[in-house]
């Protein structure tokens, strides 16, 4: 028997594990909910949505295991108190717009012909759930397409194992339906052999641009529909009008919190020529006020990442960037606890450009590089010199200038003088190798469900 394993980064230890479930056992789990699905869509939609609010409360009430919990399996420090703040405000707003996001578009309801669109739910819906923010990524569909009357199948990371369990365990013990909302521990060949035999309506992965590709070619013929979050490259640009010291906290926060292991955190900056040299200054006394270590001491500010590899990534990225002319600013003597292990200080290079590896491919690491700009058509440039577009963070007194360097921007949102934020009300949403698809909003619940036509002609006597 194959057994998934949480390597913990805080020393190595073995946190958790489960057995690997076989194809056959999977793909029967799977029928199940599928078999349940339409009993879940035939609910009325208030009960659903209240439901699933009863689900993430919860959820809330485990806080006491949570919270250690995901210190233990990808290293936040215990200090920051999980993921409920967003988890809490995604799961009430589209709680909020669901009665209206799946209304029916009425197009004629005469005495003559009653013609409108319904929305459907798709029937199962699999997500495949990343480790860096387990709960929040996940809920982002999982809320959603339940409240629309999918079944929902959560595979979480191996980094985050519990995490999908957890889950399904609050919500089942707040009334949600046996097989409505499982739990599946798989490991890759089996989630792909389960994509590729048809078992799943939609598919949601957020991960890298490799595991989206290969999401991609399991699910090729089988017509399911696909949302990918993949890799990014954020950039910030700090215009010459900017307010410096809020420029410096926010992009320096979106850089390093969690570890830098954000999707849409900020992993470079270009910033106007005439603040340069200021905002180089303040960003790495910023970063240097971090305090690394144990994750469980509530003292520490930044943890390990979640695994060794993952901090090796980084230190590599660093160290080609140097060899090329990089120049690091933050002092090593100031943390200590840097083991060269997934204990790794934040970092803050500059004399870069995007000859390096370090500007262009994703690092996902507390370590952010800071150029030096001219001119609005220089950092645009500079901004798409990318194979990603998720976010791009702009910084001016100017919304109009913003609104104008955003059109250009090739990106999935543009932010104006904020950074590293999810608004449940906007699509969260990537272009290029980013990935496809749309979740939250309106436009979520769109993604969820399938449209459905009816056109009925009225007898007359």
């Amino acid at each position: 028997m194959t057994m998934i394993q949480c390597i913990s980064p805080i020393d190595g230890s073995v946190y958790a594990e489960r057995p690997a479930m076989s194809l056959e056992a999977a793909a029967e789990a799977v029928a199940r909910a599928r078999k349940a699905q339409k009993a879940w869509a035939r609910r009325p939609l208030e009960d659903r949505v209240q439901l699933v609010l009863k689900g993430v409360a919860r959820l809330n009430e485990m806080s006491d295991e949570v919270v250690p919990e995901l210190a233990h399996m990808m290293g936040r420090p215990v200090r920051y108190g999980g993921e409920y703040k967003g988890f809490n405000e995604r799961s009430n707003y589209v709680a909020a717009i669901a009665a209206d996001s799946l209304a029916p578009l009425v197009v004629e309801a005469s005495d003559k012909f009653e013609r409108r669109i319904e929305r459907e739910p798709h029937g199962v819906v699999f997500v495949i759930a990343p480790w860096n923010y387990p709960y929040m990524t996940a809920i982002n569909t999982i809320a959603p397409a339940l409240m629309a009357g999918n079944t929902v199948v959560i595979k979480h990371a191996t980094q985050t194992l519990l995490v999908g369990e957890r889950m399904v365990r609050a919500f089942v013990e707040a009334g949600v339906p046996d097989d409505v909302f499982i739990n599946l521990f798989l490991d890759h060949q089996t989630t792909s052999a389960l994509i590729a035999a048809g078992n799943f309506n939609f598919i949601n992965f957020t991960g890298s641009v490799e595991g989206g590709r290969s999401i991609e070619r399991a699910a090729a013929g089988t017509f399911a529909g696909l949302g990918l979050e993949l890799g990014g490259k954020d950039p910030g640009y700090v215009m010459e009008d900017a307010d410096l010291d809020a420029a410096v906290d926010t992009l320096m926060d979106g850089a390093t919190y969690n570890s830098g292991q954000c999707c849409c955190g900020i992993e470079r900056v270009y910033v106007h020529e005439s603040l340069y040299d200021a905002f180089v200054e303040k960003s790495v006394a910023w970063v240097s006020n971090y305090k690394l270590g144990n994750p469980l001491d509530p003292e520490t500010t930044l943890g390990p990442m979640a695994n060794k590899r993952f901090a090796k990534v980084v230190r590599e990225q660093i160290a080609d960037a140097v060899s090329k002319g990089a120049k690091a600013l933050v002092d090593p003597k100031l943390f200590p606890a840097d083991d060269g292990g997934a204990y790794i200080m934040p970092q803050i290079l500059v004399n870069v450009d995007h000859s390096m590896a370090f500007m262009k491919d994703e690092t996902f690491g507390p370590a952010v590089g800071i150029m030096k700009v001219k001119s609005d058509e220089q950092a645009l440039g500079l901004m798409n010199d990318s194979p990603y577009g998720l976010t791009a963070s702009l910084w001016t007194q100017d919304p109009e200038r913003a609104a104008r360097i955003g059109r250009e921007i090739e990106t999935g949102t543009v932010f104006m003088n904020r950074a590293d934020y999810l608004d449940p009300a906007l699509c969260w949403t990537g272009v290029k190798e980013t990935g496809k698809g749309g979740s939250l909003s309106v436009l979520g619940f769109q993604n969820l469900t399938r449209p459905k036509s009816y056109h009925l002609k009225k007898v007359t006597k």
